[in-house]
């Protein structure tokens, strides 16, 4: 199991160089705050990881090209660090945000996603990273319909260099693209599919079993590779809001939509989802939770509390289920 980004625990630990461009950051001072996640991970027996999109600052901005040679600059201390994940056995993703739209109707959207993926699979390359380490996009818009805009997003991953869409991967969104919409596109581009169980069960427009999802997905990742899916618990407490009435501010009950990412994991849904049968696959989960590393951390002990061990950066699963 992962966990995205951001360190909480042992008091926090910075992801990257997040200083803005007048400060001249650098993948090389971003480089050092990995590094210092890793050791952070060794010591508590994580093996999976997801790296911020902006590890190299600014690298794909169209209109700071001082920035463009991060890669090339950093290339020895990239082929340590990655020497460092595979000596440790971490795999390490990322995962461009919403501006990253490879279906996009604008032209400029396009061409700023195509230079995102670039850079995301220098980076893995430059680290020597295997198959597995993959940049994670949804599909995009679904302007012209769901068909209309998979054809574009087809036309979008041509345009990208063999290098960059060997390091693709392809999630189902809560809105526009379920599950056998991208299996769909797998088909038609080679890209793996990364299940995201919560957004499937917001949007489900061909009523599959998440047994059977699971299943489409894990076959579209290409053989020695293992599969990586997203988990997450939908978030469930009331907040008190403040609102305008009239002269006064009042607070109301505010209720999360069924999409909000609780802090932590539900420990006995993801156990039962830990049951489906994956017809004898080792598979990857990132946690998304907003308690980052210490979500997973709970997890694991409570995981452990009943039955579940945890080996090697693993959740080691019973051959019958453990007692409740």
């Amino acid at each position: 199991m992962g966990f995205a980004v951001k360190v909480l625990g042992d008091g926090g630990l910075p992801s990257h160089d997040a200083r803005r461009w007048q400060s001249g950051p650098h993948l090389r001072e971003s480089l050092k705050a990995v590094r210092a996640i890793f050791d952070y991970m060794e010591t508590h027996d994580l093996r999976m990881y997801r790296l911020v999109t902006g590890l190299a600052p600014y690298a794909s901005h169209p209109d700071l090209p001082q920035f463009h040679g991060q890669v090339e600059e950093c290339a020895d201390e990239l082929a340590e660090l990655g020497a460092l994940a595979r000596e440790r056995d971490l795999r390490l993703s990322s995962h461009p945000g919403q501006y990253t739209v490879l279906n996009s109707e604008r032209e400029e959207t396009v061409q700023s996603a195509i230079a995102e993926l670039e850079v995301q699979a220098a980076l893995f390359d430059a680290m020597g990273l295997g198959p597995e380490s993959r940049a994670l996009i949804h599909v995009g818009g679904a302007a012209g319909g769901t068909e209309a805009a998979s054809d574009r997003f087809v036309a979008g991953f041509e345009r990208l260099s063999e290098r960059a869409q060997a390091r693709l991967a392809v999630e189902n969104d809560d809105k526009s693209f379920g599950v056998r919409a991208v299996v769909d596109l797998a088909r038609r581009t080679g890209i793996p599919v990364i299940w995201d169980v919560l957004h499937h069960h917001c949007h489900d427009p061909d009523g599959i079993p998440d047994a059977e999802a699971l299943a489409m997905a894990l076959d579209t990742w290409p053989d020695g590779v293992v599969p990586k899916i997203h988990y997450s618990s939908p978030r469930l407490d009331m907040e008190l809001r403040p609102r305008k009435q009239g002269r006064r501010t009042v607070e109301q009950p505010w209720l999360p939509p069924l999409l909000a990412h609780a802090d932590l994991i539900d420990p006995l849904a993801f156990e039962a989802f830990l049951m489906h049968d994956t017809d004898g696959r080792d598979v990857d989960v990132m946690l998304e939770a907003k308690a980052k590393d210490l979500a997973l951390l709970r997890l694991r002990d409570q995981l452990g509390a009943r039955g579940l061990p945890w080996e090697d950066g693993r959740i080691v699963l019973p051959q019958t289920p453990p007692p409740r």
